[in-house]
């Protein structure tokens, strides 16, 4: 009776709090994400350590995250056509299989001691286009598994998803470096991505493809929702606030591990515990969200939070010890997902349904694809003055360039935000 009683009340928890999980597509896509993206964080610390092995260079390092993101910063608006126009799903079942090939090639080469720097930036890039692909047709098809009433909370358990991995993640991904070596980081994110195919090909959900347009030519469809997007003031303003965070803020890959090396002289179980202290805060971020999803994105949450970042990347520049670091990285996770979230939910849920995978096209331009500019800033301010001054630097522009565009609206608007 008491096991009976537990398990309703969980049950009342998770109709009130993660809604999202009452639908069967989205625990299908949930449940596959939660074990494909450890594999990818665990990636992402054993390439990230063994760059910077190899070269001993916070440049290239950068260059390798410019590489990965370049190919969203010149073809993101192509994607959201496409998006626009095909089944998300087998995009989605397509771009992970693609990621899933590249992730056990590059364990081969590490596998086989014939890896160089040039095979990773090649990699980087592949990577770089299918994830281009795949960033603006994932997030358009929360919509079609959970709907929008439920979008916002989709989205929060999304996020904290994604940062439970990036707690997991490093900390499977510097044990297997520091006893196996970095092949099996590769070689576990390359099974991981069998069980997110899994997940999307038991998924039915009914496929929104916008109908064929009078215009033909993909160069005037991308116009056609630039249009759509410059014509609303709530879309525009958010995807400005997004530009300057993917410039400033979101080169972690970058600035960690040479804060970790070079500033606290630690070692790569030491870069481990800080990106899994950034994922810990991110996670509470996206629990707390998911608890306050019902009310809807929140304008003064979302500039509140990206001025808090700002902030907590200067007292994390400013650090001499790896725990008071840590401490920081963590409360700047907690504002990440506060941003993130509450700028993701307020572009879809603006956006038309002809219209939603070319508004996240530009959502993944300005937020990953703007990245290639933020790794190369980081990776030269980093060479040149040192991770502690591009902490800090960083965190400064980001301050500073959020409060003009607050001016700027309030001047346009005569006092009145677009966001309300």
């Amino acid at each position: 009776m008491i096991i009976v009683d537990i398990l309703a009340s969980a049950k009342r928890f998770i109709n009130n709090n993660f809604h999202a999980l009452t639908h069967k597509n989205y625990r299908y896509f949930w449940l596959g994400q939660c074990v494909s993206l450890i594999g990818t964080w665990t990636q992402n610390i054993g390439q990230s350590w063994l760059v910077l092995s190899l070269t001993g260079s916070p440049f290239l390092l950068g260059l390798v995250g410019t590489m990965q993101f370049l190919p969203v910063t010149f073809f993101s608006l192509f994607a959201g056509v496409v998006t626009d126009k095909f089944p998300k799903k087998k995009i989605l079942i397509f771009t992970q299989t693609v990621s899933m090939i590249l992730a056990f090639i590059l364990s081969g080469l590490v596998f086989t001691h014939t890896l160089k720097y040039e095979y990773i930036i090649l990699l980087a890039l592949c990577l770089g286009f299918c994830n281009t692909l795949d960033m603006p047709t994932r997030q358009a098809f929360n919509m079609e598994i959970v709907g929008k009433e439920d979008l916002m909370n989709a989205v929060a358990l999304n996020s904290a998803t994604f940062n439970l991995a990036r707690i997991i993640g490093p900390a499977i991904g510097a044990m297997l470096m520091g006893y196996l070596g970095a092949g099996w980081c590769f070689l576990l994110n390359g099974f991981s991505f069998m069980a997110v195919i899994y997940g999307l090909v038991h998924i039915e959900a009914v496929a929104y493809v916008r109908m064929k347009s009078s215009e033909k030519g993909i160069f005037k469809e991308i116009v056609d929702g630039l249009k759509y997007i410059i014509k609303n003031p709530i879309l525009v303003e958010t995807l400005i606030l997004v530009s300057i965070m993917g410039v400033f803020v979101f080169n972690y890959s970058v600035l960690i591990p040479v804060f970790t090396k070079n500033v606290l002289h630690m070692d790569a179980k030491t870069y481990g515990i800080l990106l899994s202290a950034l994922g810990a805060g991110s996670l509470i971020g996206a629990l707390l969200i998911t608890f306050k999803s019902k009310g809807g994105p929140n304008r003064i949450l979302m500039v509140g939070s990206s001025i808090a970042i700002g902030v907590m990347l200067i007292f994390t520049g400013m650090s001499n010890l790896y725990y008071l670091t840590a401490l920081s990285l963590a409360i700047t996770g907690i504002f990440n997902m506060f941003f993130s979230t509450t700028a993701n939910s307020t572009l879809q849920l603006n956006s038309k349904d002809e219209y939603r995978g070319r508004v996240m096209s530009v959502y993944s331009l300005v937020f990953a694809g703007f990245t290639p500019i933020g790794s190369l800033f980081s990776g030269f301010i980093a060479e040149k003055y040192g991770a502690r001054v591009c902490f800090i630097l960083s965190g400064v522009c980001t301050i500073a360039l959020i409060l003009l565009l607050v001016t700027w609206v309030k001047l346009r608007k005569k006092g009145v935000s677009s966001f309300s």
